[in-house]
């Protein structure tokens, strides 16, 4: 509600009724904004997230933390030929092209195993580098990441402890 003092040959005032009107305004200002923000932290389902690097950009960093595991595909796995119960997995993320292994333990292991992500600029020549993790007592994890679209991978189980035994998955 609104007051205006008129001057002159006496007080007068007009009152004018505003609230309603306002009202209406307000309520649809909100509605649209409720909407506006609903459909911003709702994504629409099939949403896919963008990853937090790529190629690269990758090197060294965590699959999981870099949103690289979402679309992750398996593309070769190797078990120990004279450890049972060892097992390592090539990852490969399309979206962020960058590859790392993964490393599973069903049992209790005795001597210190490694599972590491090799990169190779050809098909078993010209080696780049190297990541590696301690195989879990039992469990899994995984290594860093090593990306480039045009790069060859492998992943491998080693023991050097043990046997100096290395076993790979096929290169990728």
């Amino acid at each position: 509600m609104i007051i205006i003092g008129l001057h002159g040959g006496g007080a007068r005032f007009l009152l004018l009724e505003v609230v309603p009107p306002m009202k209406r305004m307000i309520a649809k200002v909100a509605g649209v904004s409720a909407a506006a923000l609903t459909m911003a932290l709702v994504p629409l389902a099939g949403t896919s997230y963008a990853a937090g690097c790529s190629g690269a950009g990758c090197d060294n960093r965590g699959p999981v933390s870099m949103g690289c595991d979402a679309d992750a595909v398996t593309k070769g796995s190797a078990t120990s030929r004279t450890h049972s119960g060892l097992r390592v997995e090539l990852r490969w993320s399309p979206s962020c092209q960058a590859a790392w292994a993964r490393v599973t333990a069903t049992g209790e292991q005795w001597y210190e195993r490694y599972g590491h992500i090799e990169k190779w600029s050809g098909y078993g020549t010209g080696f780049q580098r190297s990541l590696q993790v301690t195989f879990p007592n039992p469990g899994s994890d995984w290594t860093n990441m090593l990306g480039s679209p045009s790069a060859y991978y492998r992943a491998c189980i080693s023991a050097p402890a043990a046997t100096n035994e290395v076993d790979c998955t096929p290169f990728w």
